[in-house]
């Protein structure tokens, strides 16, 4: 067996395994890497809602870093749910000397509607470990809190990746477009090189639970393969587009995809 690439998630949990660091690992192991993760919040939620949130102490959250750090260094990092100031600060010491890349999706709202960061995390979140990442994989909601207004149409999600870039000295990023109209389309602002839009069939679906950690996963498990920014993107809109395609059908609300269903 040849040896495989090691990739970690510090994410929140989803008891009912369709997002957070459960969505993770499928993903990871999807596209042949080793998934490790480090847990920041334990999440009581399912397609329905969240009930409860309860954050591991900083104090873990650091062990839990030292003990992946010590033993095995990962080939790319994601990050998710953060959703203190202080699990902030301590995952942005582990990442400050990183040199390889870090995938940060900006969990903010839950695919049910639920709220999952506390607003100073956001301002930390911005200064702290944005300028860090290699890429950022907001969706539209996401994106409109980073740039602080609404985003109704193509000029204006346009407009915003690059000032996103600009604003937090981001190198790549990718807005996500599965919450407007018409074709799935994705808008992807490469460092030095513009941008690149990514469209692909609109699904009618209310499975979708874990779209956006199982995107940024894939992104970061293909990014420690060694693939380039562009290859890495282009693998997780394909495997998410399958995966929505060929959801389970499980849960009464927002069903989970199906992280197996993707042979490219």
């Amino acid at each position: 067996m040849a040896k495989l690439d090691a990739v970690l998630t510090i994410a929140g949990t989803d008891p009912s395994g369709g997002a957070g660091i459960m969505a993770d690992l499928k993903s990871f192991q999807a596209r042949e890497t080793y998934g490790m993760a480090v847990v920041t919040s334990v999440v009581a939620q399912n397609t329905q809602g969240v009930r409860a949130v309860q954050h591991i102490t900083p104090d873990m959250v650091d062990q839990q870093l030292s003990c992946v750090f010590e033993d095995i260094e990962p080939q790319a990092i994601k990050t998710g749910m953060l959703a203190q100031v202080e699990i902030i600060n301590i995952v942005a010491s582990y990442l400050k000397d990183y040199s390889k890349p870090y995938v940060l999706d900006p969990v903010m709202v839950a695919t049910s509607g639920d709220r999952l960061i506390e607003e100073e995390a956001i301002e930390a979140l911005k200064s702290k470990l944005l300028p860090l990442a290699t890429l950022i994989t907001p969706n539209l909601p996401e994106a409109e809190v980073l740039v602080g207004r609404s985003l109704s149409d193509e000029a204006s999600i346009i407009q915003a990746g690059y000032e996103i870039q600009d604003k937090y000295h981001v190198k790549n990023v990718i807005i996500k477009g599965g919450h407007a109209t018409g074709l799935a389309k994705d808008y992807l602002f490469l460092e030095n090189e513009g941008l690149m839009t990514l469209s692909s069939e609109r699904i009618d679906t209310v499975h979708t639970h874990g779209t956006g950690c199982t995107f940024a996963a894939v992104a970061t498990a293909e990014l420690g393969k060694g693939k380039t920014i562009v290859e890495a993107v282009k693998t997780a809109k394909a495997f998410i587009t399958s995966a929505i395609k060929n959801a389970p059908e499980l849960g009464k609300g927002h069903g989970p995809v199906n992280h197996l269903s993707y042979k490219g």
